[in-house]
């Protein structure tokens, strides 16, 4: 099976270290955050791998291979669009998934712990056209719980919620979907595969996180020099 890796956003909100480099190439340790999610993969048997590019796509190319020329590792880069959206990132890469029934699909810039031989066996087991991972994610914000009056019926203080942690195994017949390159896939096609009861969940009670900010980034850093395993599953 092979992995596609969504690499091509701008990452604004980690402005500090984007400004130079595409957000995959934050590192965590010594390594890019993309060489992580790889090695993860890898650590289950996937390692044939096709990255969308976009912002700084060709900063991404020559950094990236001087991680991986010692790895067995089969990747694609594929020019996705420097304003293509996430649907339509997906959708230009069909013709390289189209040799296999299923393939995996992960964004760059998040880690788990999952257990991916597990998550494709659920997705096969299940027979729909896209299985997601939720994970388990502590609101930092309290919610509000209204009645059909308005008025605040109960006050949840930071609720654990579940959420989508991106990590996928998608069905190739996921591609009459994607329309064009402003598809998002989070808007436009999993609503639409719920509705049509294509889409169940993977439940994950372990470790996930993402890097969407610099805090994050120093947060992952910190667990990466730390003796929790988190997603270092192969060290």
């Amino acid at each position: 099976m092979k992995l596609v890796i969504l690499a091509g956003g701008y990452g604004t909100r980690l402005s500090e270290e984007t400004k130079i480099k595409p957000k995959p190439l934050v590192k965590i340790g010594n390594r890019p955050i993309i060489w992580h999610i790889m090695k993860f993969y890898s650590y289950y048997g996937i390692n044939n791998f096709i990255i969308c590019l976009g912002y700084k796509g060709h900063i991404l190319i020559k950094e990236l291979k001087k991680f991986t020329s010692k790895e067995s590792w089969n990747i694609k880069f594929v020019q996705t669009g420097l304003k293509t959206m996430t649907g339509g990132r997906i959708k230009k890469i069909k013709k390289f998934v189209s040799d296999e029934e299923n393939f995996c699909l992960s964004y760059g810039d998040g880690l788990s712990d999952v257990n991916i031989k597990k998550l494709i066996n659920f997705h096969m087991k299940n027979k729909k056209m896209a299985t997601l991972t939720a994970v388990r994610y502590k609101n930092p914000k309290g919610v509000l719980i209204f009645s059909n009056n308005s008025k605040i019926k109960k006050i949840k203080e930071k609720p654990i919620e579940y959420i989508n942690g991106g990590f996928f195994v998608l069905s190739k017949k996921i591609f009459k979907f994607l329309k064009n390159s402003q598809t998002v896939f989070e808007r436009d096609c999993l609503p639409k595969l719920s509705k049509q009861k294509e889409l169940i969940a993977f439940k994950h009670n372990g470790f996930w996180a993402c890097m969407d900010t610099l805090r994050e980034k120093k947060e992952l850093n910190k667990i990466f020099k730390s003796k929790e395993k988190a997603w270092k599953v192969w060290m």
